[in-house]
């Protein structure tokens, strides 16, 4: 049996959460092992089913849709600046370069990120090829992100705390 041909993507790209949600900007990290996205309103209920929505009221690609999660596991990660965070980690099907996967993401507030979704090795591994010459355009850089940022800052202080840090 031939092995399936492995799909070339760049070093972002869009994912397509099914049922919900497509268009959504990745960063390709072959750096990190794990994928993350997003999540925000995450509780555990008194059935130990896990709930969560993706991404946050302040992203257009919110939806308000709640998820529930009867299997997950969780795992111990640490940040590129050495910061250590236990994170929820649910398996959901996405369509990533066009192919149907079913990828594990850690839930975590990434609202402070310019891709509210970052794709690791697990799930590149054995169906993904990484073009790093390859870019997605019409995204907001980082310096347009921050000064998005430092506008909602200065317009309202207060609120910018409640929305990033409560």
């Amino acid at each position: 049996m031939a092995e399936r041909e492995k799909t070339i993507i760049g070093r972002d790209t869009t994912v397509k959460f099914i049922g919900e949600v497509a268009g959504v900007p990745a960063k390709v990290d072959t750096g990190a092992d794990s994928s993350a996205v997003w999540a925000t309103d995450i509780f555990v209920d008194k059935e130990h089913r896990l709930h969560f929505k993706l991404f946050g009221k302040g992203s257009k690609y919110y939806t308000g849709v709640e998820h529930i999660a009867e299997e997950y596991t969780v795992a111990s990660t640490r940040s590129s600046l050495g910061n250590s965070m236990i994170k929820f980690r649910v398996k959901m099907p996405v369509r990533i370069g066009g192919r149907r996967v079913n990828a594990t993401f850690g839930l975590s507030d990434r609202s402070l990120h310019v891709y509210p979704i970052l794709i690791g090795r697990r799930t590149l591994h054995g169906k993904f090829l990484v073009d790093v010459q390859k870019k997605r355009v019409g995204l907001k850089n980082k310096k347009e992100k921050s000064q998005h940022l430092n506008s909602e800052l200065k317009n309202d202080p207060r609120k910018f705390f409640e929305k990033y840090f409560n």
